[in-house]
């Protein structure tokens, strides 16, 4: 490994670690404020923020390995595929709770619930800010290159890209997204009184992590099985 690649590897490892633990954080915080409030926006935003506490976990270990196995002689292609793997199984996990929000906004449609709206937009603020400083942590121009660059053209291989970290970024967007989402159905149903928002913005949220699990699975497969 060269000693580019390793400060690029170990400055991502580090920004890994200090977001898994301001996402944990709020997921403990919204997932028990959406039971409490019975918001399903926010109880969607919280079990998505889960996923990705689960998945920059399964990131930061392939760090570790990464960086322990580096110099064992049992990789044939050295230890760069531990993270495409980390990539991979995180994007099923990641699509089993995107199903699983879904069936639950559709049962919270079907069997509406009183919100405690104040408390949900509360929380659900706070989990957008908490977001916005982990998309702060994250960024950097070497973000997603922690792989070895190639130089020919000055363009980079696609199997050099570093989709461990790469994941973990789009994740935090990803959730990002849902905490807005959650935020906006949230004040349309206290002002406007429209209930039904909350769970169709949680399917929403369903739908929107399937296909993060979707693309992220086909990233990943790619490298595994070497396809060109």
């Amino acid at each position: 490994m060269s000693e580019h690649k390793h400060e690029v590897c170990s400055e991502n490892e580090i920004k890994t670690l200090v977001v898994i633990i301001f996402t944990i954080i709020a997921m403990i915080a919204e997932i028990i404020y959406g039971y409490v409030t019975n918001s399903m926006a926010l109880l969607a935003d919280g079990y998505h923020m889960g996923t990705h506490a689960l998945a920059l976990s399964l990131t930061y270990i392939a760090y570790v390995l990464t960086r322990k196995l580096a110099n064992s002689d049992k990789f044939l292609n050295g230890t760069d595929k531990i993270g495409t793997l980390t990539g991979y199984t995180s994007s099923i996990f990641l699509g089993l709770t995107g199903v699983w929000i879904i069936f639950e906004a559709i049962d919270r449609f079907i069997h509406p619930l009183n919100i405690n709206f104040n408390d949900a937009i509360l929380v659900a603020i706070i989990g957008l800010m908490v977001n916005g400083i982990c998309i702060f942590i994250m960024e950097g121009k070497h973000k997603h290159y922690c792989k070895e660059e190639k130089h020919n053209h000055n363009i980079h291989d696609a199997h050099s890209e570093d989709y461990n970290y790469k994941a973990a970024y789009f994740h935090i967007l990803a959730d990002a997204l849902t905490s807005i989402l959650a935020i906006i159905a949230l004040l349309i149903g206290k002002f406007f009184g429209i209930l039904t928002l909350d769970p169709i913005i949680g399917i929403l949220g369903g739908i929107l992590i399937i296909r993060w699990a979707i693309g992220l699975l086909k990233d990943t497969i790619t490298i595994l099985i070497d396809m060109k």
